[in-house]
């Protein structure tokens, strides 16, 4: 029986979620399996990816293939290179203690790179935020200028009419004593 690492479909439309399985090559896509490996998120950045990283490289040992996503997922979790050194171990060409050393050694590189990279979209949605907070206060501030002219000049403009007004009377008493 071909057996197959793969990923089952979960979750809402629009809003997948997987788990990572092994089973058989023939069962369907969200069918039986024969081990849940782990689960991965694509929703959130990056992608949550948790896999029970013992079970994965069993499975490998004993012929599973994986597909292409599920290959790509056990190679970011180091999956892949610890079934790699454990066919050197096996073969004579390094010691359980080293494969063991340097599996640890590419984890914690690995572990690294994933929190600079959360550290580097933490800071660049903190700059995204800052940005159009300033932004908001920059039109507040041009709406308020606008609107403290248009009240300067609804006064200037009053002032006008009354002065007109004023005026207007005196021009018309002026008019009526020259007609008569």
């Amino acid at each position: 029986m071909p057996v197959k690492i793969r990923l089952q479909r979960h979750g809402k439309k629009g809003k997948p979620f997987y788990w990572i399985v092994a089973a058989d090559a023939r069962s369907k896509r969200d069918g039986k399996f024969l081990d849940k490996i782990g689960t991965y998120n694509p929703n959130t950045n990056p992608a949550t990816i948790d896999l029970n990283l013992d079970s994965a490289v069993q499975w490998l040992h004993n012929g599973a293939q994986p597909t292409d996503t599920a290959r790509a997922i056990l190679s970011y979790k180091g999956a892949l290179l610890k079934h790699h050194l454990d066919g050197g171990v096996r073969k004579g060409a390094l010691t359980q203690e080293q494969a063991d050393a340097k599996l640890a050694a590419w984890l914690d590189e690995k572990a690294g790179k994933v929190d600079a990279k959360k550290d580097g979209l933490s800071k660049a949605q903190a700059d995204a935020k800052a940005k159009a907070l300033k932004a908001e206060k920059e039109a507040n501030e041009k709406r308020l200028a606008a609107q403290a002219e248009a009240a300067k000049a609804a006064e200037a403009e009053a002032a006008t009419e009354e002065a007109a007004a004023e005026e207007a009377p005196a021009v018309e008493e002026n008019n009526e004593e020259t007609e008569a």
